[in-house]
């Protein structure tokens, strides 16, 4: 099939001043839906060329090119940003954008359509849900009535290089990282992080602005991809810190695997649903206080086979998420909202 793919963010490391969680997931996602023969053709500005000068290969059209299915990672009005006029000082162009597709191949030419709300943004009530044309995807291990759940995938590769007995070797000098923007987390920052951080070397990436009640904390401010998974190799551990519209459903970002493969081990909070299957009964957490013990522990553990056999098992427990396994998932899907038969 010919898929017309909208996304907003990059398919390389991009630039440093600017929110993209698909770093790490979405090039692989691409470059095996190519592999499984599709061609892929990108629907929103490149960003990798544009802004980063990076060149990488693959097709952008900013017209109305002629697909069998539209692919759209969810983009959402965020104020002052894609929701000001076109040209306008700090204006992206991305939800306008979305809508024109939207327009023009799912209700104008009725192409299959499918939506991967990745952030928990598209509405209960939108009409996209009901619409007969699209299918939902939603990221997470319990998606809502209707929706496909599919996940954030890592590379099979990635999974199956990783050794833990060598990364537990490694020098970390940090006992505490995290990596990622403030947005929606401060409860669960100041919960589990924030208090944790006063007893251990610790340090947070990301763009955080409003942080004067947490003077305590290290913030390195906004990092490069590919700084930032080094600083996960400097740190002993990490808390996954969600949303709660991420909590509830049980939806774990990209960061739980960048974590582990890099041999940082992913403190999960107990609140979160699913947690149990994303980490070891070691590593749920309840409080600050119960990071800080169980940071000690690890601490004692630190390059032991205990320590070892941790870290295998949170590797084992990324096995949802393994690439092979999502883009049959997607593969399937596409298979179901526009048969071969039907394609261009």
């Amino acid at each position: 099939m010919r898929i017309g793919y909208s996304f907003w963010g990059f398919l390389g490391p991009g630039i440093t001043d600017t929110p993209d969680g698909g770093r790490s997931h979405r090039r692989p996602l691409v470059d095996a839906l190519i592999a499984s023969g599709h061609r892929i053709v990108f629907l929103q500005a490149d960003r990798d060329r544009r802004e980063a000068g990076d060149i990488l290969g693959y097709d952008f059209d900013s017209r109305f090119t002629e697909i069998d299915v539209l692919f759209l990672e969810w983009r959402w009005p965020i104020p002052g940003r894609n929701t000001t006029e076109c040209g306008s000082p700090g204006h992206t162009c991305d939800l306008h954008r979305q809508s024109e597709l939207l327009h023009h191949y799912t209700a104008g030419r009725r192409i299959p359509t499918v939506i991967w709300d990745k952030d928990r943004r598209l509405p209960a009530d939108s009409p996209w849900r009901h619409h007969p044309g699209v299918a939902v995807c939603e990221a997470t291990l319990t998606p809502s009535p209707g929706a496909t759940s599919l996940l954030f995938p890592v590379s099979d590769q990635w999974l199956d290089r990783t050794a833990p007995e060598a990364l537990v070797r490694a020098n970390r000098p940090l006992a505490l990282a995290y990596v990622g923007n403030q947005y929606d987390r401060d409860d669960a920052f100041d919960r589990y992080f924030a208090p944790a951080a006063q007893h251990v070397p610790h340090a947070v990436a990301g763009k955080w602005q409003d942080t004067a009640r947490w003077s305590h904390v290290t913030f390195l401010g906004r990092l490069g991809f590919h700084d930032a998974m080094a600083l996960y190799g400097m740190a002993l551990a990490t808390v996954l810190l969600l949303p709660q519209r991420y909590a509830r459903a049980g939806q774990m970002t990209q960061r739980i695997f960048e974590a582990v493969l890099s041999g940082c081990l992913p403190l999960c909070p107990a609140e979160i649903r699913h947690a149990e299957r994303f980490v070891p009964d070691a590593l749920l957490v309840r409080n600050g206080s119960d990071v800080v013990r169980t940071l000690r522990r690890l601490h004692t553990e630190a390059g032991t086979e205990t320590h070892v056999r941790l870290l295998a098992d949170c590797v084992s427990r990324l096995e949802p998420f393994r690439l092979s396994q999502q883009i049959k998932v997607l593969n399937g899907l596409l298979d179901t909202v526009a048969p071969a038969g039907d394609a261009r």
